[in-house]
């Protein structure tokens, strides 16, 4: 039997920070996972290039039933501290944009830095390593695994949600927790694209698949993201649709306005004076895609000069194009959601030690919590805050 000061369940992001900066306190730390390779989910992220985090993190950033419990995990281990790490590693960065920081080279440079963290503190990490049973002890913990059976003072749970399965994602643990008493929130797929099903949004979605727009303003319940979309052959995608999409619910209304930077009805009057024998989809072209220009044109508008439209008509043209509303059938779910929505219950966890406040010495940090980051660096900044605070107390 193996006996250990910490086992750390999950060496994805905030499994890696926890074990190094555990072991860095001269905890003996074990970090298992049941995947060939640890951090997929960080080598596969921004595109191959990790968006590790983001220079405006804050409170207002997360999404919990309980908004107040990430702040003092993210006030003790910030973005900046992260990018210090970054730097003492060498890791080349850059900002995209709005605070997005990406590797200019490649993810595996993070996940590199959090190994070679953890190799220097001495942290012994073991992969392909299954649990199968957790007991509470007298004095912590008992698991059996795949490798034998370990005992622990502190068990840390970092296994993520259940987004992207093909990583290896499981409930393992939401079960974990029910197991020893805790509630959890409904769990859902969020940053995640839509789905239509109706035939003519369909159609428009799966002629434009593959276009781009720029700089669009989509709103769902009270909340707006100013970015791009992207169609795609299942509906649409893009920063802005899978920001919204964590707020959105089944049944509920889209308002997309594709033009924010423009004042439209001021626009289109200009233009009908100056350019009265120019098509709308002449002019729409401008503005989009010669595809899509032509494809609005025609679905929404009966393209014609601009000289044979009536003020109303314009009118109509201008809110539209400002204000097109949809229902989507669905989202694409797991299989290609980036976070999950909901999960434990954090009111019967810590916020300062991120413990168990209904079994002494069990620890749940990152992703299985319920506190989900928007797009954009966020998700991993919690990560890393979860992970540094769990570790001071593990």
């Amino acid at each position: 039997m193996q006996v250990t000061d910490v086992v750390i369940v999950g060496a994805g992001a905030a499994g890696l920070m926890c074990a190094l900066t555990a072991a860095g306190r001269g905890r003996r730390v074990l970090l298992l996972d049941h995947a060939n390779k640890a951090g997929k989910k960080i080598l596969m992220s921004g595109g191959g290039r990790c968006n590790f985090t983001n220079m405006y993190c804050e409170p207002g950033n997360f999404l919990s039933a309980n908004p107040h419990f990430c702040k003092s995990a993210l006030a003790r281990y910030s973005q900046w501290d992260f990018i210090g790490l970054v730097g003492k590693h060498g890791v080349a960065y850059h900002e995209k944009k709005l605070g997005q920081l990406f590797c200019d080279h490649k993810s595996s440079d993070i996940l590199g830095m959090l190994l070679d963290e953890c190799a220097q503190a001495g942290v012994e990490l073991r992969l392909d390593t299954s649990v199968s049973e957790i007991a509470k002890r007298e004095a912590g913990y008992q698991l059996q695994t795949s490798a034998g059976p370990v005992r622990c003072e502190s068990l840390v749970i970092a296994t993520g949600g259940l987004s992207i399965p093909t990583l290896g994602a499981t409930g393992f643990g939401y079960q974990v927790a029910k197991q020893f008493g805790h509630s959890l929130l409904p769990t859902r797929a969020g940053l995640v694209p839509f789905t239509l099903t109706d035939p003519q949004l369909k159609a428009l979605c799966t002629e434009l698949s593959g276009t781009s727009v720029e700089d669009c303003l989509v709103s769902c319940n009270g909340q707006s993201f100013r970015e791009n979309i992207l169609f795609t052959h299942r509906g649409l995608s893009g920063p802005a649709i899978l920001q919204i999409s964590s707020y959105w619910q089944p049944g509920d209304t889209l308002h997309i306005d594709l033009l924010p930077h423009i004042d439209l009805p001021e626009w289109l009057a200009e233009q009908q004076r100056q350019r009265p024998n120019s098509e709308l989809k002449t002019l729409l072209a401008e503005l989009f895609t010669k595809k899509m220009a032509g494809l609005l044109a025609d679905h929404w508008f009966a393209s014609k000069p601009l000289k044979q439209y009536s003020p109303g008509e314009l009118k109509a043209i201008a809110d539209r194009l400002a204000d097109w509303q949809l229902v989507p059938a669905g989202t694409e779910g797991y299989r290609t959601a980036e976070v999950t929505l909901g999960g434990i219950d954090t009111r019967e966890v810590s916020s300062k030690t991120l413990e168990s406040l209904k079994s002494p010495g069990l620890y749940f940090i990152g992703e299985v919590l319920d506190v989900s980051g928007h797009l954009g660096g966020f998700n991993f900044q919690w990560a890393w805050a979860s992970g540094y605070a769990a570790a001071q107390y593990v």
